[in-house]
């Protein structure tokens, strides 16, 4: 039984694996071009689930908005070339692409299995880490930054009064800013009254016993503590931080006079920020 060179090499276009590998599964398949494949199927999965320990400290952040949806999401790998393979990315913006079609919340086995399929071919351990996915009704918009090749990825909802005011270029200018803020800033909250209660007592206690310490009189104390407070929420709160195009005002002072300028109430209500690698 003869294997030639056109057959290996048609078995490799299919399946991706390497021309040794296409050979040896043709000659054990004496030939049978799809029993061949089943082969390499076979040997592509028994070669995942021994790579299945590798660590996936690499990957890409996806981003798509379409349809009344926004998607972010996070793929896994083990080495930062492979987050640059033209396949990989591929398949990040193709399960964006199917969170939206089939109505995804959460990770499925079929998504999981476009993600096996990809495994067999680049020979790496890599999965579908998470993703997130928001309703953006008629009178919400979505801005996303996805920095470099995909070290992070950000999306940031906004509301208004007026959907229409979301085709000006200003807002449309201001709330991409405001996802270039996210990568830059990494706020934890959304807003100040967002902090947690147990939080801000913890905080209130040290800044107390900090002013204290300093042998300020009591009657002053609480004032110094409040604008310790104050500072860390600038520090800490997506609407009360320096805006990244003007430290000179907060994004929410920023958001105020867009809002009267442009007459309609607009409003920053969520946002998210992947960062490859790390759990925020």
């Amino acid at each position: 039984m003869e294997i030639t060179a056109d057959v290996v090499k048609r078995l490799r276009d299919a399946t991706g694996a390497g021309m040794m590998d296409c050979k040896k599964a043709l000659v054990k398949a004496e030939g049978d071009f799809a029993q061949a494949e089943k082969i390499l199927k076979e040997m592509g999965l028994a070669a995942v689930a021994k790579r299945a320990g590798r660590a996936t400290n690499n990957g890409a952040a996806f981003t798509l908005i379409k349809q009344g949806k926004a998607v972010l999401l996070e793929m896994a790998c083990e080495t930062d070339f492979v987050a640059r393979n033209k396949d990989f990315v591929a398949l990040g913006q193709q399960l964006c692409e199917d969170v939206i079609a089939e109505g995804y919340t959460e990770v499925v086995p079929a998504l999981e299995a476009k993600v096996q399929d990809l495994i067999t071919t680049i020979k790496e351990n890599m999965s579908l880490k998470r993703f997130i996915v928001w309703d953006v009704a008629d009178n919400q918009f979505v801005s996303s930054y996805v920095h470099g090749e995909g070290s992070l990825g950000v999306l940031v909802k906004f509301e208004a009064e007026n959907g229409d005011v979301f085709n000006q270029d200003a807002v449309k200018e201001f709330a991409f800013d405001c996802a270039l803020h996210v990568a830059a800033f990494s706020p934890r909250y959304l807003s100040r009254s967002a902090v947690d209660a147990a939080y801000v007592e913890e905080q209130t206690d040290i800044f107390t016993k900090q002013t204290l310490a300093l042998g300020k009189p009591e009657k002053v104390v609480p004032g110094i503590v409040q604008g310790k407070l104050n500072k860390h929420y600038s520090e800490i709160c997506f609407l009360q931080q320096p805006f990244v195009k003007d430290d000179s005002q907060s994004v929410e002072k920023v958001l105020a006079k867009l809002s009267q300028d442009v007459g309609s109430q607009i409003s920053i209500i969520d946002y998210a920020l992947y960062r490859v690698g790390v759990e925020e």
